[in-house]
């Protein structure tokens, strides 16, 4: 016999109390997302509230907000555990005036359409300072995060670290802090933590040593408190090379042990792990979950 009983009850416990799942679509209507979501298998889940490639976006239908909301309350999903993600246009580091107003507006339409879902996290990353400096970028990026953080709503935006691409701000743990600790109110913003970029920005999470390591490092700036969300991807690239590739669960350069031990680190914390990665003729979402899970 495989396992005992003791050991079979054990691993139950930690699949029945998982919060795991994957970004799903929207095609088709956006309560259709909860439906993916369940048919996934999901306990967690994330979405785009709208077209992620563009800038306008249609308000959001009442029939649709109902159903959305009716279909999260008849599932086993804590609404604690959804989050959405803010479209790849926006830039809130950008030195451009009318490209920082424009992705200010657009952070702050997507809280307010997260606060007619009923979704509690909203997810953005944190742009390109386009050569003009960290200093400056994160000034702007701060200026328009705090703007955003003064909707009247139980809207929390949480800041993602990046994978350190040129330009970028917030890959390592001192600065996303340096960021996070300036914004006001403090209870309207967190952090998710992808570990794609974490890898690909220097923390090595390839051993349940260096994940503790990390996570360590995280708590001692950041503060593992203030982390809501794990996006959790393997890696195309290797350690501290900066490439924003996400990979299948345990076929990266982070690989099943690393990521076993960050799924064992996320369910001790309770925080809701989301993947995103590919979907393509190597694996689908419900592989990637599957083996997520077991990972636990």
């Amino acid at each position: 016999m495989l396992f005992g009983n003791a050991d079979l009850n054990y691993v139950w416990a930690n699949l029945s109390q998982m919060q795991i799942g994957c970004h799903v679509s929207i095609s088709g209507g956006i309560d259709k997302s909860v439906d993916n979501a369940i048919e996934r298998e999901c306990s967690a889940f994330q979405i785009f509230t709208r077209n992620p490639r563009g800038w306008h976006a249609k308000e959001l239908a009442k029939q649709d907000i109902t159903n959305f909301q009716e279909k999260l309350k008849n599932s086993k999903i804590d609404k604690f555990a959804t989050c959405a993600h803010m479209p790849y246009l926006p830039n809130l580091s950008t030195p451009k005036e009318d490209g920082f107003e424009k992705s200010v507006n657009t952070l702050i339409s997507e809280v307010e359409r997260c606060a007619e879902l009923g979704i509690p996290y909203l997810v953005t990353h944190l742009g390109s300072h386009l050569g003009t400096g960290e200093e400056q970028g994160i000034k702007r990026l701060v200026k328009g995060l705090t703007k955003a953080g003064q909707t009247k709503n139980d809207v929390m935006i949480l800041l993602e670290n990046t994978a350190g691409q040129k330009n970028s701000v917030g890959a390592d743990f001192e600065q996303l802090a340096e960021i996070y600790n300036q914004l006001k109110p403090s209870k309207k913003f967190g952090i998710c933590f992808d570990t794609c970029h974490a890898f690909v920005s220097g923390y090595d999470l390839r051993t349940e040593k260096g994940v503790d390591d990390t996570f360590s490092k995280f708590n001692d700036t950041v503060g593992i408190e203030n982390l809501k969300i794990l996006h959790l991807n393997d890696a195309k690239g290797e350690l501290g090379c900066n490439l924003d590739r996400h990979y299948h669960i345990g076929l990266g350069n982070i690989g099943k042990k690393g990521l076993g031990a960050v799924v064992k680190t996320a369910n001790k914390k309770k925080i809701p792990i989301i993947l995103e990665t590919p979907i393509d003729s190597t694996r689908d979402d419900f592989e990637n979950i599957r083996i997520a899970k077991g990972l636990a």
